[in-house]
């Protein structure tokens, strides 16, 4: 048994999961199921937003430890998913551990969907949410380029590693000023239903819900970190939209 092949690849597929999104108590339950799968049964894993630590025995008692580091984050439930499937049906399956090194491989490299589409997909998702929150079809298309804009926005910031608050502190900003140009122009109607709507994009959801399961799950540290990273990313969106808004009731009284 080839005790340090076996918790690095127990670890690559840790790392594969939560760097798109993956709480971390699935994290842990990954590594521990391959690693006993191939009959590591003294197992222990630490797992952070940003470390993976996997500690695991032979049947010599001899100790390894490896440490992975997580430096960027991006959310991919599709790799979530398939990492899940292979970890879960190594044993009943046979997998051996060239089959699932090489799967491994292949999720990791699964290329994300091209600019194009996330941009066009990003419009209709702020389109969509404007329509629910009561717009009209006139609000629809302003949250459509609105989007569009958000989406391209992130993409171009990131090309330069601009850190998340700017982005989402930009991306608020920018929302805030095309809804209430459009009003004040007469494309838009409902200036604060096309920004709640256009927003929603930059919400983070599964920031909030994770922090939640993993507090629940007993992983405090976890759920605290990405807790305060949902705060933050909600400031930012409040601090951008705000100051435009602060802004343009000042200098022109409103719409």
């Amino acid at each position: 048994m080839d005790i340090t092949r076996i918790i690095n690849d127990a670890a690559f597929a840790g790392k594969i999961i939560l760097e798109n999104g993956a709480e971390i108590y699935r994290v842990e339950d990954t590594i521990v199921r391959i690693c006993n799968a191939y009959g590591i049964k003294k197992v222990d894993t630490f797992v952070t937003t940003n470390i993976i630590i996997v500690c695991a025995s032979d049947e010599y008692d001899r100790t390894i430890t490896i440490v992975r580091r997580i430096k960027q984050r991006t959310i991919n439930l599709e790799k979530i998913s398939q990492v899940n499937d292979v970890s879960r049906h190594i044993k009943d399956k046979g997998h051996t551990l060239e089959y699932v090194e090489n799967k491994l491989d292949r999720i990791n490299n699964i290329r994300p969907y091209s600019n194009k589409i996330t941009l066009f997909f990003s419009g209709l998702v702020a389109g969509f949410f404007t329509l629910v929150f009561g717009g009209n079809l006139r609000d629809f298309l302003v949250s459509f380029i609105i989007g569009i804009l958000i989406r391209l926005t992130y993409l171009t910031l990131n090309l330069v590693q601009t850190n998340e608050f700017l982005i989402n502190t930009l991306s608020g900003a920018l929302t805030a000023l095309i809804a209430l140009s459009s009003v004040y122009f007469h494309i838009g109607v409902h200036s604060d239903k096309i920004i709640v709507g256009s927003i929603m994009l930059l919400v983070p959801g599964i920031a909030i819900t994770n922090a939640i399961r993993d507090t629940i799950a007993g992983d405090i540290i976890s759920g605290s970190s990405r807790a305060i990273e949902a705060i933050l990313i909600a400031s930012a969106i409040a601090l951008g939209t705000g100051i435009i808004l602060k802004l343009w009731f000042i200098i022109l009284g409103g719409v």
